[in-house]
């Protein structure tokens, strides 16, 4: 049996926090000695990591094979005439890592596997007698992020477990639907972590419905909300709320008044004593077919993942103000009123139909219209709900108050239909013999990310206060004096004994203070400390410590006696 040796195992740790981290699971990473940074966003996996990460992908393995998924491993580089048929080539903009191969074929860097398996679908997938199939993988993904960071919880390079199923009908769709998500729960308990499943924007990927399994962190860079009552979570890209109205009035008429030096809805409300809310705001965006124009309520903000929704786009960016003055609107006093509506699209917020008498742009310097009204002064060519949800606002199903909360994405699942099966022609005959395009689904757990919000949700001042499950190890067996003889004995004794009871033992042999092997054990966050000191085995004892909640306990220093203890102590604390 081979007893792994702290003295000769890859354990680069760091006493003090990086200045490079902000998150406590990059600053406990990196001083644990388990990832190393090579570039921006992207990392090297020690063997720490690597211990830790078998074992939750064990756990994944076990719950999609569990609901039928079949473990396959496609290529990361992918010909970008795959990408080109469904379009994606180009919406995934700069993310996407593109090359050329010594042939001059564009190839890209897979940032996740769509077209690989509807290309496989299209191939092998002939009848429905063959459906429905699930395959997943987990395996390396790269997107050349803008902003890498948190370690890796935003990384450029990072390992994702997909998985992609193929169905005859919706209904087949819509069960496995259910399956999995409960499947990702599975996973996310047994990893020791409390997530909500939040509605969420499909986005690039498509499809009819879209769940994202949401880590609550005051680090995360995604945000939620969620009714106080439990009636309603969303995420904030595509959440919805209840817009107040006011009450009825008559409509009054057009009245142009001046508000010099009012270029903001803050400074105009104040100059006229009118709530924001008694506002119509003017946003402008450039999109690849024209300027948009959105109006919206004063006190609302515009939620880009909704209007780009609503208008059918995924590139999507603030208007200049050469840009809008193109068009006949003057930036700060822009109005729908009588601009120039060639190439512009306008989007009114559903805010807007429900306002009265709102204050406008008068489309001229230093005047703003009194009376706006919707339809009767301008018209729309598209009116939809493209309002940011706030905290404060009320439920969409209950009407009780919502929070925003902020959190780690740590899982999504899609129903993607047939958008890329109608797309790249993976078709099937049906039992009546007609040729159908596959129904799809795809589901992608970020496994590094779900490494990092362990983490997350176990540390404490001192280090990672790993789940028993997950831990590198279960036991480290620290010698506080290898030079030593009887006591360097004495705990490879004790760490053969525990290896033979069955867990996983770390033999803390290092040439180091008593200090600096109790400072490693808090950080490396295992989960059972036994200590083999001098002054204790002179009276025949050990002492064993749980990394929990501190609990110490002693006892003979005995084979026996102590995986006895230690066993207790694990059980105790799972």
């Amino acid at each position: 049996m081979a007893l792994i040796r702290a003295s000769q195992y890859f354990l680069p740790t760091w006493k003090e926090d990086p200045a490079e981290a902000e998150l406590p699971s990059h600053k406990l990473m990196l001083r644990a000695g388990m990832i190393r940074k090579l570039a921006a966003g992207i990392y090297t996996y020690l063997p720490l990591a690597r211990r830790v990460l078998h074992k939750i992908e064990r756990i994944i393995r076990e719950e999609m094979e569990a609901i039928g998924g079949m473990e396959i491993t496609m290529p990361m580089i992918h010909p970008a005439e795959l990408w080109a048929e469904t379009g994606r080539l180009q919406d995934f903009g700069p993310i996407l890592g593109r090359f050329r191969d010594r042939a001059g074929r564009e190839m890209v860097l897979g940032p996740t596997h769509e077209e690989v398996i509807t290309d496989l679908a299209r191939r092998e997938i002939r009848s429905w007698r063959q459906l429905p199939l699930v395959f997943y993988q987990i395996q390396t993904k790269f997107r050349d992020e803008p902003r890498p960071r948190g370690g890796l919880v935003r990384a450029r390079e990072f390992t994702m477990k997909d998985a992609y199923s193929f169905h005859e009908s919706k209904e087949d769709l819509d069960r496995f639907y259910r399956e999995i998500y409960q499947a990702y729960l599975n996973i996310f308990r047994r990893c020791g972590l409390s997530v909500v499943p939040v509605e969420a924007d499909p986005g690039l990927m498509g499809g009819s419905e879209s769940h994202e399994f949401m880590l609550p962190s005051p680090y995360g860079e995604d945000s939620f909300i969620h009714c106080e009552n439990g009636d309603y979570a969303a995420n904030l890209e595509g959440a919805v709320s209840l817009k107040d109205e006011d009450p009825p009035e008559p409509l009054l008429p057009l009245e142009e008044v001046a508000t010099p030096g009012c270029y903001t809805i803050e400074a105009v409300a104040a100059f006229l004593g009118v709530p924001t809310r008694k506002t119509a705001k003017a946003v402008f965006y450039k999109t690849p077919k024209g300027l948009a124009f959105v109006v919206i309520r004063g006190d609302l903000e515009v939620n880009e993942a909704k209007l780009a929704r609503a208008l059918g786009t995924t590139e999507l960016r603030p208007a200049t103000e050469e840009e809008i003055a193109a068009i006949g609107a003057v930036p700060g006093y822009a109005s729908p009123i009588g601009i120039r509506r060639n190439g512009v699209r306008v989007v009114v917020d559903d805010s807007i139909p429900k306002a009265r008498n709102l204050v406008a742009g008068a489309n001229r310097e230093g005047f703003h219209l009194r009376n706006v009204n919707f339809p009767r002064d301008f018209q729309a060519d598209l009116v939809a709900d493209v309002a940011m949800a706030r905290d404060g606002d009320r439920c969409p199903r209950c009407g009780g108050k919502l929070r925003v909360q902020r959190a780690i994405e740590l899982g999504h699942i899609f129903k993607l239909g047939t958008k890329y099966s109608e797309a790249m022609g993976a078709n099937f005959l049906d039992r009546a013999g007609k040729s159908r395009p596959l129904i799809m689904g795809c589901y992608g757990i970020g496994v590094g990310r779900l490494l990092a919000a362990v983490i997350e949700a176990h540390h404490d001042e001192a280090g990672i206060i790993w789940p028993e499950n997950l831990a590198p190890f279960e036991t480290v067996v620290s010698v506080l004096d290898p030079r030593e003889p009887s006591l360097l004995n004495l705990g490879e004794e004790l760490a053969f004994a525990l290896a033979r009871a069955g867990l996983e033992v770390l033999l803390d042999d290092r040439d180091q203070s008593a200090g600096e092997k109790f400072h490693d054990a808090k950080l490396w966050g295992i989960p059972v400390l036994v200590v083999v000191g001098p002054r204790a085995a002179r009276q025949n004892q050990v002492e064993l410590e749980r990394r929990r909640d501190g609990v110490k306990v002693a006892a003979p220093a005995q084979p026996e006696a102590v995986v006895e203890k230690a066993l207790e102590l694990l059980r105790a604390g799972a």
